[in-house]
């Protein structure tokens, strides 16, 4: 009994709980419409809490969030190396008279060269023809073969251009040679676009745009499926941009 009556004082509060009604708290007894702007700042709250702490961080790598500066025209005198991570060719292909076959390639590298006067300028630039992407892993290996661009003895395509106009700050069109396969053949670019700016991941001034052509894939030697179905014409799309190089401080 007395182990029993020690328990009591632990049991009594509990018991006397027990025996009162529940009662729910003050704002679930107002009516509806009333506990609305209650239930909203409830939910914005919780949603506050809830959100990842990395949502407002930027993801590795990412650009940061800066808008690039004005870099007024292309530099006098300056060279440019071209940036592979922003300089591809696209290209577009009809087929069966039905739907467009689209793959791209990298470049290797390339260089552009601004006269004293920032008036002409010299563009060679390396395409890497292994690089190709269509999508699909069996049409990539189809057109490394030697019935398209037989990247195996071929594995670099390059476009040359001199004496380019430069009016206004702008590059308007190209004129210059498209070399795949050991040919060589004039192909013109005409621009889409071209601006320079302050890259706000380096500091450098960049200068590019877009560019895109027509050509004869036959003039290359290229003719597989010229007889059933694959057209001649394709479509060239060329995105380029190029990194002003810092002068070499004296010695």
């Amino acid at each position: 009994m007395a182990a029993q009556g020690a328990r009591l004082p632990l049991l009594w509060p509990v018991r006397r709980l027990a025996r009162q009604p529940l009662r729910a708290p003050l704002h679930w007894a107002m009516p509806i419409a009333s506990r609305l702007p209650f239930l909203r700042l409830c939910l914005a709250a919780a949603l506050a809490c809830s959100a990842p702490a990395h949502a407002q961080q930027p993801a590795p790598g990412a650009a940061p969030e800066m808008a690039a500066r004005p870099a007024g025209p292309p530099q006098a005198g300056g060279r440019y190396v071209v940036d592979p991570t922003h300089t591809f060719v696209l290209y577009e292909m009809g087929h069966y008279g039905t739907s467009t076959n689209r793959g791209r390639f990298g470049s290797r590298d390339g260089q552009v060269v601004i006269d004293a006067n920032g008036q002409l300028a010299r563009v060679d630039v390396h395409i890497d023809m292994a690089s190709i992407n269509t999508g699909v892993d069996l049409l990539n290996r189809h057109v490394q073969s030697s019935d398209f661009l037989n990247v195996a003895d071929y594995p670099t395509g390059r476009y040359q251009a001199e004496d380019v106009r430069i009016e206004d700050g702008r590059v308007r069109a190209l004129a210059g040679r498209l070399t795949l396969l050991g040919q060589t053949h004039p192909v013109e670019l005409r621009a889409v676009r071209f601006n320079c700016y302050v890259s706000p991941l380096h500091g450098h001034q960049v200068c590019g745009g877009d560019f895109e052509t027509e050509i004869l894939r036959s003039q290359w030697g290229i003719s597989w499926g010229l007889q059933f179905g694959f057209e001649d014409r394709v479509r060239l799309l060329v995105q380029v941009e190029a990194v002003l190089v810092p002068p070499a401080a004296p010695r």
